[in-house]
């Protein structure tokens, strides 16, 4: 049995792939079947011997899930792939994205490639494929080539036998506390006095407070929703979404913690809340993070996405004495960006999106939430064996008076080329009427207002053109966007109706 190219394409999500795992939700068919996943773990083994310059039966491959109620039947599909075409398997069960790259670096360990069976935040009824090779995560052309691959073959039944157990997590995990005890001199349980509390979502992540914190000495009482539930019934397991960031708020300032830590579903993104309740997520995650890189790394270059705030640019100038580089959204293409730059010989140490996505040069460039929350606590510690607050570090970033976003569809067929065409012609309105547009611009247009700005540009997969605006006023919001709807005029296939809700 073969599953055509064309229903596989459908399935591709930049460098991931993503479709719908399970029935339940009216209109929502599935999408990614047990034999769909399948084949395309066939195509990823033909792409992945290529890569490693070796017969498919020599390779060695690991595979994990995060708590999705669809992970063991797709893990079954998988395993039944790689086992069929021979190659060493190890199941390594519920596990972090991040942990299944570290899969390829660590030396016990040594795989040549590893799947995590993931779809990040979104709803209970989706899931994924993240493939992983020595280099890191694949590219969006490579997820191209992996998914033609897939088309050629046909759904394999393997041994499940042959499949091995390793308690990956565990190896992680000792790698994490080893790096913060070696940080904090060394000694065994160096949080000792320190309350922590986290809050999983229900995802992967709450081996973070027992097998990280607890075992450094760190007190995690208050911790919220570390079951692994892949119904998700508490909130959406997301640092970006109001309720999560709601409920590790409320958590930390019932508690009386001195620090609050929430982790998406795979646990590749962090955001943090403070002893006062003051929320380090977005800009301020960002700068948190360059402050605690800037002495290490002085005059150096952060890559973020496109949507940061000026607040945070003069931050990272004016404070740290940084350099701040806005690139594409999309946490890849900021990664990708990144090691450009290092490879060029500008130095960059962090490439991190608003979203929490973090990626450090000095761990593999991998965006993995539980490493920024070891440099947080690493930090956080110092502090307090010095009479400080962990505040202290972006007590002078600015921030909006607003800060507003809104997702315009596109009702085109074309809107890949409608949505260029928009934003020339954006621009050229707006250069017409005296207003300024930033430059350099890697991604859409930004127009420089008196009270603020505004970024339109073009989403990465789907038809809409969502436009950021922030204002260091009251009410400047609302002045800026409606000077953007007459620099829009005449494009009849936007939705405009976003701006009246």
């Amino acid at each position: 049995m073969l599953v055509s190219e064309k229903i596989l394409k459908k399935l591709a999500n930049g460098s991931d792939v993503r479709g719908v795992a399970v029935e339940g939700v009216p209109d929502e068919p599935v999408t990614l079947s047990v034999e769909a996943a399948n084949v395309i773990t066939g195509g990823f083994l033909e792409f992945l011997a290529e890569k490693a310059d070796k017969e498919k039966k020599k390779l060695r491959v690991a595979v994990g899930h995060d708590s999705r109620i669809s992970a063991p039947a797709l893990k079954k599909a998988v395993l039944e792939a790689l086992t069929a075409a021979g190659c060493v398997t190890v199941d390594c069960g519920m596990a972090s994205t991040p942990s299944m790259f570290m899969s390829t670096v660590f030396p016990e360990t040594s795989m040549d490639g590893s799947i995590m069976i993931t779809a990040s935040h979104l709803p209970y009824n989706r899931n994924g494929l993240k493939f992983f090779t020595k280099d890191g995560g694949v590219e969006h052309e490579d997820i191209d080539a992996i998914l033609s691959a897939a088309a050629r073959q046909p759904v394999a039944q393997g041994d499940l036998s042959k499949v091995q157990q390793y308690d990956l997590m565990e190896r992680y995990c000792h790698h994490l506390r080893k790096k913060i005890r070696q940080a904090l001199g060394g000694e065994n349980e160096p949080l000792k006095g320190m309350h922590v509390v986290v809050d999983a979502g229900n995802g992967a992540g709450g081996f973070f407070a027992s097998q990280i914190l607890g075992r450094l000495g760190a007190d995690t009482t208050g911790s919220i929703f570390l079951e692994p539930d892949g119904h998700f019934p508490n909130h959406i397991p997301n640092p970006e979404n109001k309720q999560a960031m709601a409920a590790i708020r409320e958590a930390v300032l019932k508690s009386k913690a001195d620090l609050g830590l929430i982790f998406d579903t795979d646990v590749d993104r962090m955001s943090a809340v403070l002893k006062n309740g003051k929320e380090i997520s977005r800009n301020a995650l960002i700068a948190m993070m360059a402050a605690i890189l800037a002495p290490d790394y002085p005059g150096s270059t952060i890559v973020t996405d496109s949507v940061t705030s000026d607040e945070l640019t003069t931050f990272l100038k004016e404070e740290l004495g940084l350099k701040h580089h806005r690139y594409m959204r999309g946490y890849k293409n900021v990664i990708d960006e990144c090691v450009r730059l290092n490879h060029s010989g500008i130095v960059s140490p962090l490439a991190i999106e608003t979203s929490g996505h973090g990626a450090l040069s000095e761990n593999y460039y991998l965006d993995d939430g539980a490493y920024l929350a070891v440099k947080l606590l690493i930090a956080a510690a110092k502090a307090k064996a010095k009479g400080k607050k962990l505040e202290g570090l972006v007590a002078t970033l600015g921030e909006p008076v607003e800060a507003v976003e809104y997702r315009m569809k596109i009702a085109r067929e074309d809107f890949k080329e409608y949505g260029q065409n928009v934003l020339q012609a954006f621009e050229n309105r707006a250069a017409e009427k005296g207003i300024k547009a930033a430059k350099p611009s890697f991604e859409g247009v930004r127009l420089v207002f008196p009270q603020g700005w505004a970024l339109l540009r073009l989403s990465l997969h789907d038809p809409q053109m969502p436009l950021n605006i922030e204002s260091r006023k009251a009410g400047g919001a609302k002045e800026i966007a409606g000077q953007v709807q007459e620099l829009l005029a005449g494009f009849d296939a936007l939705d405009f109706s976003v701006f009246n809700k």
